[in-house]
C-alpha cells in the first residue's frame, strides 16, 4: 500500500490563484488546491463525477445555474458533465475527487 506524503508533492496551476497536488488511483483522482480570495474558475464541464470538500475558508460554487456557497466542513457534489463554475470568497483548501481519473490533470 504506497503512502503518500501531501507536503512533498509539487503544486501545478489549474488557473491562476488555484494551485493543486494530484494523487492519481486507477480509477480517481484526488485533489488538494489552495485557492486565493478572488480567483475565479470558469464554467466548465466533464465527464467525470466530482465530490468537493471544503477544509478551510468559503467557496462560491454554481452548478447548472444553482449558487452554493460552502465552508469548511461542507462537501458538495457535482455531477457527471454538470456545467459548473466557482469563487473563493476567502483564502480556501479544497479537496477535489474525480471519477474517473482525470488524465487531462494527469498531464499536467
Amino acid at each position: 500500500m504506497p503512502v503518500i506524503e501531501i507536503a512533498s508533492i509539487k503544486p501545478k496551476t489549474i488557473v491562476a490563484g488555484f494551485d493543486a497536488k494530484f494523487i492519481h488511483t486507477a480509477s480517481m483522482t484526488f485533489s488538494f488546491i489552495e485557492v486565493k480570495a478572488g480567483a475565479s474558475l470558469p464554467a466548465h464541464s466533464h465527464i467525470h463525477e466530482q465530490v468537493s470538500f471544503v477544509t478551510e475558508g468559503i467557496f462560491q460554487l454554481t452548478v447548472d445555474g444553482e449558487i452554493i456557497e460552502f465552508g469548511q466542513g461542507t462537501a458538495v457534489v457535482i455531477p457527471s458533465n454538470a456545467v459548473h463554475s466557482g469563487t473563493a470568497i476567502t483564502d480556501c483548501k479544497i479537496m477535489d475527487v474525480f471519477n474517473p481519473v482525470r488524465e487531462d490533470y494527469r498531464n499536467l
